[in-house]
């Protein structure tokens, strides 16, 4: 008897987490990792077995339970979004050369802005980094262990978040943007598109930004880096 009444109250209580867990990435304004959630819901509470029961529920509607920047979030349904293009806020077009540079701060990240300059062949602006951070797609991870101690940048979750991917790793790799077009297929046989890694932890070769480095306005003026002879490019 006692059997039967455990059997009968379980499918209550695992309802009952599921409600919990709905309600929390509901009210949610970013994405929520499944350490933010566990935290809320109760000891007993197999987080991913209802992420994954939340989901098939949710895989037919208006909207999704997807999982992006590292977390689990609600978002209008991929065949859906023209519904809400009237709604949406037109974002500034970035210039060519934020682009790029954002390009090579997502697949070379850690970097420099003396790296990013050797990169595209051409000076970078600080006005160009600092449109960057004020969007809070890029952020200033820390300094190289290097003379001058550049200043290190890397990919946020907003970032993460905006594009809807989990990881920088989720990025296209060589053959999906050859299929894209962002490519010309007659690239050279050693050319190579670097596998991004946007792991929060410091690297070896990088130290804790100083207490004075938070401002974005500033950021970029500690180096010239050796490219400060080229044209400026943007």
């Amino acid at each position: 008897m006692t059997e039967t009444v455990v059997m009968d109250l379980a499918p209550e209580a695992r309802r009952g987490h599921l409600r919990m867990l709905e309600a929390m990435l509901f009210a949610a304004t970013e994405p929520l990792d499944a350490e933010s959630l566990a935290e809320r819901l109760p000891d007993d509470a197999d987080i991913e077995a209802l992420i994954h029961d939340l989901t098939a529920v949710y895989a037919g509607r208006g909207v999704n339970l997807v999982r992006v920047a590292g977390g689990y979030a609600f978002r209008t349904a991929e065949d859906l979004g023209y519904l809400m293009r009237r709604y949406a806020v037109e974002p500034k077009k970035l210039s060519r050369a934020a682009l790029e540079t954002l390009a090579i701060i997502a697949y070379h990240q850690p970097v420099t802005r003396a790296e990013i300059e050797e990169v595209r062949g051409v000076s970078t602006s600080k006005g160009t980094l600092d449109v960057l951070l004020e969007t809070e797609w890029v952020r200033m991870r820390g300094r190289r262990r290097s003379p001058g101690r550049p200043v290190t940048y890397g990919t946020t979750k907003v970032f993460l978040d905006h594009f809807g991917l989990d990881t920088a790793r989720d990025l296209p790799g060589l053959e999906e943007l050859k299929g894209a077009g962002l490519l010309d297929s007659r690239l050279p046989s050693d050319f190579r598109v670097p596998a991004p890694n946007d792991d929060d932890a410091l690297q070896d070769d990088e130290e804790p930004l100083d207490s004075d480095d938070g401002e974005p306005l500033l950021a970029g003026i500690d180096e010239a880096g050796p490219n400060s002879t080229m044209r400026e490019g943007g």
